[in-house]
């Protein structure tokens, strides 16, 4: 193929410009590429069979390598060859093997780091990265943070979080699961081999309790359906924004994020929705929620900065404000979030509404993928009727501590 130039001296092969293969011969070949110009690249080929079919290894520039330099590296790859091998797949292993090596002196506390910078962007809230960095600093590092990333094995591991999973198995497990994910993301990058020995199915739940086993996982205090009609009559007796926005937190079962910064741009009086953008929310996806009567009213009563303002209406309320009202109130024994859990088994016990318009207007995400791709709308005219009988629920007159007799609502569906 092409001119031969075995023949040719160094500064006659330096010369070429005319594009094409240039034989040596052996294997060995000169590719031109360019104009045949100004615009000219050479390099060596190294040009072999394998099993039927032609592989070319490039072997370098003839800026960096000569004629006699390529002649050597062509002969042994006809040497790797000639021992069954093929040159390329034994560059590549020569290669991984340097890397790795290169990567040995790669510490967890190095990879953690790099882990981190790399996800912090798709974390939604900063505190998610500080929860991270904080479980490792106190757990891990002490133990493995100056350890070779590749050194680390099960028995590592395992004298990491063997010592907290009985005592606090939630924390354990994350903190098991977020080494599994720092390992893989080192194994993805070249700094590791093998198999990831934090992983938990088929592995360390052969050698471990179940978290959920260890001790049963604490929910957030919630009160009793029946008691909230008279604790929410207690609660219109308080002043100030966060009473309310605990009102209407209740009444439209969201989280405390999704309170505390709600402005009155997200509620239309006219269809009645407020609109939770996806930022404020758990999973990241706008949020419609249908506002019973009480609850537009609430909502009403601002007309620029929050819903509810902290101390100055361009600042939201603290995150601790609604839960500093239950103080108040003596109720040290209720949550915030658990209010979500009272809504949650009202309807299941007093009303006929199917699992997933209560698990919709809950806002949580679908755990079957295949339901999950064929629901395509927010059930919003159903929740509708969901939100107002849960709004007359909350709305019933609370008995009086001497009856006997407790009037039953009528199911709604």
């Amino acid at each position: 193929m092409g001119q031969v130039i075995a023949k040719l001296s160094a500064l006659q092969v330096a010369r070429l410009k005319e594009p094409g293969m240039y034989a040596d011969g052996a294997g060995l070949y000169l590719q031109v590429t360019g104009d045949g110009r100004d615009r000219v690249t050479k390099s060596w080929i190294y040009r072999y069979g394998v099993n039927g079919r032609t592989r070319d290894m490039g072997l370098g520039s003839v800026l960096v390598i000569g004629l006699a330099a390529a002649r050597e590296k062509a002969a042994e790859c006809r040497r790797i060859r000639d021992a069954g091998k093929d040159p390329i797949d034994v560059r590549k292993a020569d290669r991984a093997a340097a890397a790795l090596a290169a990567a040995s002196a790669m510490t967890f506390k190095q990879v953690r780091e790099k882990f981190i910078a790399a996800n912090r962007a798709d974390w939604r809230n900063p505190k998610h990265a500080a929860q991270w960095e904080t479980t490792l600093e106190r757990y891990a590092e002490p133990e493995i943070g100056a350890v070779s990333i590749q050194a680390i094995d099960a028995g590592l591991v395992l004298k990491v979080i063997e010592p907290i999973w009985r005592q606090i198995p939630e924390t354990a497990s994350r903190l098991r699961g977020r080494i599994e994910a720092i390992i893989d993301f080192a194994t993805v990058h070249g700094w590791r081999t093998g198999e990831n020995p934090a992983r938990w199915r088929g592995h360390l739940d052969k050698i471990l309790p179940a978290p959920t086993k260890v001790r049963a996982v604490k929910h957030h205090a919630a009160l009793p359906f029946d008691e909230l009609p008279a604790f929410l009559a207690d609660l219109r007796n308080q002043g100030g924004a966060a009473a309310r926005a605990l009102e209407f937190t209740i009444l439209t079962v969201a989280r405390t994020k999704q309170t505390i910064g709600a402005q009155p741009s997200e509620v239309s009086a006219a269809s009645k929705i407020w609109t939770v953008p996806g930022e404020r929310m758990k999973a990241g996806k706008e949020h419609r929620v249908p506002l019973a009567p009480r609850a537009l009213e609430l909502a009403g009563e601002a007309a620029a900065g929050y819903l509810f303002p902290g101390p100055g209406r361009d600042q939201p309320l603290s995150n601790m404000a609604m839960t500093m009202v239950l103080r108040r109130m003596g109720r040290d024994d209720i949550t915030v979030h658990g209010f979500r859990s009272t809504f949650r088994d009202w309807a299941a016990e007093r009303t006929n509404f199917p699992s997933e318009v209560v698990e919709m207007a809950l806002a949580h995400a679908i755990d079957d993928k295949v339901e999950a791709a064929y629901r395509r709308g927010d059930l919003l005219e159903k929740r509708t009727r969901l939100m107002n009988a849960w709004a007359n629920f909350c709305a019933t007159a609370p008995a009086s501590k001497g009856d006997n007799v407790v009037r039953l609502k009528a199911s709604a569906g």
